[in-house]
């Protein structure tokens, strides 16, 4: 059995660990995992710890497809796999699990070495140009020449960081085997506003809740986050961004809560004690006991309040309008930012046309697709490399049968 996989990143190189038969490999940039090197910020967050019960809700698009294989490959044995490859591990905060090392240059040496040690070679600086079929025998067509294969795994990845290969090659092979494909949009993206943040640049907030509307629906999260020059990112905005990614956010609403524990009534008692106890300062001066001083003018103009007037002169109705504000400061989003920066892509290859306990295609027997060229996304934490890990490993056995 000849196995051709297209792609040397997460899914697959554990495709090539688990695959029977003659593999081989071909990456079309210099080394294999590019992409794999800079996640997690170069430490590589690989899989979360979690109970399956907990695991699924962090999936976004494809749920319901990933219950096979993550069934049959769950965080711990790919945590088993990964010890047994040389690579030890260590769980952090929210059961993230690292290498011990900090480094994700020894996550891909595990892959390669579990990949080399079941006889996979890998063909490296070899770009794929298409891949055609007659009767049983694949042809890949490589700028180094023709290579034919029995089977085809396609993980190539999706357009998220095109400078380490994600550059959407894998979407026209799937096209050229009449797959659908469902349009790709950024994920775990930050968010770009029609509104001037230049001067809010780099404020980081804690502690507070966000809360998207569009399309007729509305998101929430609650934790940290961040203000760019143009827009917010920050773990609550990735997140947000991965479930609005399919919806007209540009004509939507991005409305920041900065005291989500606090009740109105609760935050109205709060602005009448320090109004009284500042009696007789500017308002601006005395909504710095309450907020970053950065935001304070984007809430006077919000609430219609001038922060010239003193505490002792504020009218009920201003203070109304204040505390409004204060859990509902509102932005004017544009969309997500571009998808080659996004973490990951969201969309690729239709899962209704793929069989979800082997990654073969319902189109065309011997094609296989694994991990993020599939419409498959996951929120931050190690649930996006888990579910390639797991697919690519199903794909690989799967390929390696001689069914």
């Amino acid at each position: 059995m000849k196995v051709g996989i297209i792609g040397c990143g997460a899914a697959g190189l554990m495709a090539a660990a688990f695959c029977k038969g003659e593999v081989t490999v071909i990456e079309r940039n210099e080394k294999a995992g590019k992409k794999l090197y800079i996640t997690g910020k170069g430490r590589c967050n690989l899989t979360n710890n979690c109970a399956l019960y907990e695991f699924f809700p962090n999936i976004i698009h494809g749920d319901k497809f990933m219950i096979s294989t993550l069934t049959a490959f769950p965080p711990p044995a790919l945590m088993e796999f990964m010890g047994e490859n040389g690579l030890r591990l260590k769980t952090e905060r929210g059961c993230r699990v690292f290498p011990v090392s900090d480094k994700s240059s020894d996550v891909i040496k595990a892959l390669v070495y579990a990949a080399e040690k079941n006889n996979a070679k890998i063909l490296l600086n070899t770009k794929v140009l298409c891949v055609t079929k007659y009767e049983n025998t694949f042809t890949v067509k490589t700028d180094r020449g023709d290579l034919e294969f029995d089977k085809v795994i396609v993980a190539t990845g999706g357009l998220s960081y095109p400078t380490t290969g994600s550059t959407g090659d894998g979407y026209e092979i799937a096209r050229s085997f009449g797959h659908k494909i469902v349009q790709p949009v950024p994920a775990l993206s930050a968010i770009l506003l029609r509104d001037d943040v230049k001067p809010l640049e780099g404020l980081s907030l804690k502690n507070v809740k966000a809360t998207i509307k569009a399309d007729g629906k509305a998101y929430s999260e609650f934790g940290e986050m961040l203000f760019t020059a143009n827009g917010v990112s920050g773990p609550i905005i990735l997140t947000l961004s991965s479930r609005v990614n399919r919806l007209n956010v540009g004509k939507g609403q991005l409305i920041i809560d900065f005291k989500p524990a606090l009740s109105p009534e609760t935050l109205d008692e709060r602005l009448m004690s320090d109004f009284g106890e500042m009696r007789n300062k500017d308002l601006s001066n005395i909504l710095t006991t309450l907020l970053p001083k950065a935001v304070i003018p984007y809430v006077l103009e919000q609430s219609g309040v001038p922060g010239t007037v003193k505490g002792n002169s504020i009218t009920r109705n201003q203070r109304f309008a204040l505390g409004y504000t204060v859990k509902n400061l509102t932005f004017s989003p544009t969309g997500l930012d571009d998808i080659k920066r996004a973490v990951i892509t969201s969309g690729g290859v239709d899962i209704k046309e793929i069989d979800p306990k082997t990654m073969e295609s319902k189109l065309v027997k011997g094609l296989y697709f694994a991990g993020e060229i599939l419409d498959v996304d996951a929120l931050t934490g190690g649930y996006n490399l888990q579910c390639a890990f797991a697919m690519g490993r199903s794909a690989g056995i799967a390929a390696g049968s001689e069914q």
